[in-house]
This record gives C-alpha cells, structure tokens and sequence, in this order.
C-alpha cells in the first residue's frame, strides 16, 4: 500500500479494529416459536481460534493520564518550585517523558505480524524503551536481562542478595552528583570482596557480583543503595568454585561504611569532621543484609530476584487517585502500617502510620522524574570485570 503517513495510520488502525471484531460473540437472536412465543436460539460453540495479541491501552493508565494533563505544567514551574530540591531542570527528562507518551500507539509506528501458517496478521506498536519512566518497558527489559543473565552468566551455584545502604546524611550528594553512584557500586563491590578476603584468608579465590543501583524508596522518595547478587562463595584460578556459607556480617558494615566515607573524602564531598561525627553516632545508618539465598538449582526464584533488582521505580498498581480533590495515594508493597515521615524523609508527609503516602500530582511528577537517569549502557546492571574473567561463571556452549 502506498501514500502519505496519515493514510497509513488510518488503515493500520481500521484493519486492526477489523482483526479485533472477527472474535467478538455475535448477539443471541431469538428464534420464533409455534403460537407466537419466541425463545432465545441456543448458543452456538465458537471455534477454536487460538490465541491472539490485544494491544495494551497505553493512555488508560493513571501515570499517563496525570503525564498527559499535568506535565506542562510541571516543567513551567519546576525552576521555582522544584529547582532547590530536586536540582537544575534536565532535558533527559523531556525527551524520556515525549518518548513514553508515544509508547505503545500505533499512531507513532508498528510493525505487522503474520502467522505462516493460519495467515493472521496483527500490528504490534513500537516501544519507548525508556528507563525509570515506563513501567512496561523496564518490565520487559527486566525479564530480558533475566534470562541472559541466567543463560550466559550465572553459574549454578547458591547466590544471596547483598543490599547496600547509607546514611540519610549523605543521600543528598548523590542526586545532585549522579557519577558517586558508581563509585557506591564499586565500593559495594571492594566491600564483598574485603570480607570474602577474611573469610578465607588470602588471595585463594575471587569473589563475584552483579550489582544494580537503586535509586528510589518504597514511597518512590529518593533512596540510593545497591543490590547485588552476589555468590556464596570464591572462584579460583582454575575456576573451581568454592562454597562459603557463612560470613561476618558485623564486619561487612563496618568495611562497607569506611569504602564509602573513602571515596566521599575523595571527591570532596564530606570533610574529616563529617566523619569524626558520624562515627560518633550509635547507629552509623550504613546496613549490610544478605538475608536473601537463592539455592542451587532455583531457577525461577533467581528470575524473580533479577527482576526485582531491575523494576521500574514505580507500579502502576500501587497508584490510585483520590477523584475528590486531584490528589494521587501511591500504596507500598508491604501491608503493615509504618510511621511516616521516618527521620531525614523530608519529602513525605507527616502523619500517622500508614502504608500510603498522598502526593499532589507535580509533587509526584517530581518524585518520579528525579529517578529517569542521564545516559545508560544496555542495562542497570555493572558487571564486576574480575568475576567475568573465570571460565565457569560465564558460561560457553
């Protein structure tokens, strides 16, 4: 077929409604009977077509609509209303969000599909393939990254998560300095491999890992840390693995909090009294948990861990609109109560527990464009090169 763009479109979008119809149940009619009575005609069976593709509604979900009615809006009065806290205005944010609100409409691109062998045919639409801003692409992404990681990487052996966190003190230098977040990666890193290098007393083995950075809390608030996958155990010159069950915990907070008061001090961004008083603190607010173990073997329980290390920083089934006055509820996944805000949160509102946080719409714009990073490589995921370098944890057929 031949002709302008607009043409196109029309025509996609009336043959994909006509694709759509063939499997709609044609009503009942009803059947006359003897003496003027009339009944409903028995339904007939309906043939067995198989499965086919119904295109999502981009523009039914909550986060498009307020994208849609609301984002102008935002942008005008983000230098004096968002601009001290959030920091300066990046167009990586326009182009992301100009991106999502093209996602998925057959309008902006698609590509048609036939079967070889029944000839159906439908249209599947383009994809954003933005980061931190459309939760069906960091979606799919995460299920990609899921399964090349299991089938080109991982080693079958047992892996825990290792969570990273840091004080609510220093939060603050890593949204306006986006680049500490690599260096929180690898001190993530050199923090596991310090306690791995007690464990077994040498340089015998390497340790592994596959970290993610994070930027958002539950509540969609701003929350730097880093998951890690990490295995239970070394890798040796000859690529034997060992297994290392148990660790000193205790010892890993303490080695993770003097790695990143290191590179702080490096970079300028706190000073030697900074660090003489927060060491001073009773709870130093720098966690190590490896609590989570996946065991040789489960697959699917390191399928999900991957996708949840690589999740949007938002579910569209979290959020809810308050119809009455505008506002936006955004549940967490937990269902107990908890007391917000918690000490440092200076962006939720106050209150009294509860597992929601009510955002007006900009506030939540603010919050969840604060998260859409400048540039990224093909995935969220830094691969420690030392772990890569054996040759049973990448795998080769």
């Amino acid at each position: 077929m031949s002709g302008s763009l607009p043409a196109l479109q029309q025509h996609a979008q009336s043959t994909a409604t006509a694709f759509c119809q063939r499997y709609v149940d044609p009503p009942r009619r009803k059947q006359q009977q003897k003496g003027g009575q009339s009944r409903p005609r028995p339904a007939q069976r309906r043939p067995k077509t198989g499965k086919f593709y119904r295109p999502r509604d981009h523009a039914a979900s909550p986060f498009f609509k307020v994208v849609r009615e609301r984002f102008d809006e935002f942008e005008n009065v983000y230098p004096s209303q968002y601009q001290q806290r959030y920091g300066y205005w990046r167009s990586v944010i326009r182009s992301s969000i100009d991106k999502f609100i093209k996602c998925g409409d057959l309008k902006e691109g698609f590509a048609r599909v036939r079967c070889p062998d029944c000839k159906e045919e439908y249209f599947v639409a383009f994809s954003c393939r933005q980061r931190s801003c459309c939760p069906s692409c960091d979606q799919k992404r995460a299920i990609l990254l899921a399964h090349r990681l299991k089938d080109e990487v991982l080693v079958d052996v047992p892996h825990r998560q290792w969570v990273f966190t840091v004080p609510k003190r220093l939060r603050v230098f890593f949204r306006f300095d986006r680049h500490l977040l690599g260096k929180l990666c690898r001190a993530a890193f050199d923090t596991v491999c310090d306690v791995f290098r007690l464990e077994i007393d040498g340089d015998c083995g390497v340790p592994a890992m596959i970290g993610a950075v994070q930027t958002f809390g539950d509540l969609v608030h701003f929350h730097p840390h880093i998951h890690a996958i990490v295995p239970e155990g070394v890798f040796t010159e000859s690529g034997h693995f060992v297994h290392i069950p148990d660790i000193w915990k205790h010892r890993a907070e303490e080695l993770w909090r003097e790695r990143v008061f290191g590179f702080m001090l490096d970079t300028f961004k706190i000073t030697d009294e900074t660090v003489a008083n927060m060491r001073s603190w009773r709870h130093s607010g720098f966690s190590v948990d490896n609590s989570v173990r996946i065991d040789k073997g489960d697959q699917a329980g390191m399928q999900r861990l991957i996708e949840y290390i690589a999740r949007c920083p938002f579910s569209l089934t979290r959020m809810v609109f308050q119809t009455s006055e505008g506002k936006i509820i955004y549940r967490t996944t937990h269902p107990n109560c908890l007391p917000f805000p918690l000490s440092g949160d200076q962006t939720l509102m106050k209150g009294i527990p509860r597992n929601f946080e009510v955002y007006d719409p900009l506030d939540f714009l603010a919050e969840v464009t604060q998260h859409i990073p400048k540039r990224l490589p093909a995935t969220n995921l830094e691969t420690v090169p030392q772990a890569l370098e054996c040759n049973t944890f990448k795998k080769r057929s």
